[in-house]
């Protein structure tokens, strides 16, 4: 399908979708779109003012909208778990998980629990969330986690640095950030394979170059680049949202599926399959990372290792 757009999103009516990070940038796009298809989209925000925001801008723009806040600091695993509950407590079963929200080429500092800030709170932070709302994603049939990743993990060329996972030894926020979005995408695909059979699925997007505050962090020759080529190779939140609402929507797609735009570089464009790097399909890596991420976060999934 070509030009693929928020108008091939099928109804969405009688589904419950949580979205992370919703009430800015691409997370606010998404909730917005699947609101307007009749989703019930809970938006699981860190600043719940700002989330009270956002959901007013989503009522006015699609009156009856069906939305919820929950709050949830994903820096914070005594905050993804009080979250997780609660929407536990609420929902019986969860249709989406978009697990979006994310932090991009912070100085170095760390998450409340003591992990690299962008690794802690891009992947250990979903990881956590996605675990402990597995059970509920599982009793939707049909349903499907989808994971926003990066081109930016392409930066991480030698794969996930076990022997210094926190960069405790010698921080560069833009590896970081790298090899935060490679474990995102190596966690979608594990976790594609333990899902086989369940009738949920696994499947990642990013969204090319999208105009959107999480740049703001970016070293300063990286902010003047930015500014440079913003005008050629940047597109709009409401754009870069498209490949995760497909990753989310479309009855084609699969599990263990990558969404990117389809132009040059994939900055922009429509949504598509794409391909991921090299390091991104290493099955030792992927098996790895995901021991390591029970053992930090102490979330075990009720879904069977993979052999």
């Amino acid at each position: 399908m070509s030009n693929w757009s928020t108008a091939d999103i099928p109804d969405q009516t009688g589904r419950t979708a949580v979205v992370t990070g919703a009430n800015t940038g691409l997370g606010y796009e998404t909730a917005a779109a699947l609101a307007a298809r009749g989703a019930h989209v809970v938006l699981a925000v860190r600043n719940l003012d700002k989330g009270a925001d956002a959901v007013r801008r989503i009522e006015q723009s699609t009156p009856g909208a069906n939305l919820a806040l929950q709050e949830l600091d994903l820096g914070s695993l005594e905050s993804v778990r009080a979250a997780a509950e609660e929407l536990r407590t609420r929902y019986d079963a969860v249709d989406l998980l978009i697990n979006n929200a994310g932090v991009m080429f912070t100085p170095k500092s760390t998450t409340t629990d003591g992990f690299e800030s962008q690794f802690g709170t891009n992947h250990l932070g979903h990881f956590a969330f996605t675990g402990l709302l597995l059970d509920r994603v599982l009793a939707a049939p049909g349903s499907r986690v989808v994971t926003v990743s990066s081109g930016g993990h392409r930066f991480a060329r030698n794969g996930i640095r076990f022997e210094d996972l926190q960069w405790e030894r010698d921080y560069n926020r833009v590896g970081a950030y790298g090899q935060a979005k490679l474990a995102n995408l190596m966690f979608t695909y594990e976790l594609q394979r333990r899902l086989q059979g369940t009738g949920t699925m696994s499947v990642a997007a990013h969204p090319g170059g999208s105009n959107t505050e999480l740049s703001r962090n970016s070293p300063g020759l990286l902010r003047l680049v930015f500014r440079l080529v913003t005008p050629l190779l940047t597109q709009t939140a409401a754009m870069g949202a498209l490949p995760t609402l497909r990753a989310a929507t479309d009855p084609g797609a699969l599990g263990g599926q990558y969404f990117g735009p389809d132009g040059l570089g994939e900055q922009r464009g429509h949504p598509v399959v794409v391909a991921s790097s090299r390091a991104s399909h290493d099955i030792g890596g992927q098996r790895r990372l995901w021991t390591v991420s029970e053992e930090l976060t102490g979330v075990t999934y009720p879904v069977p290792a993979t052999v």
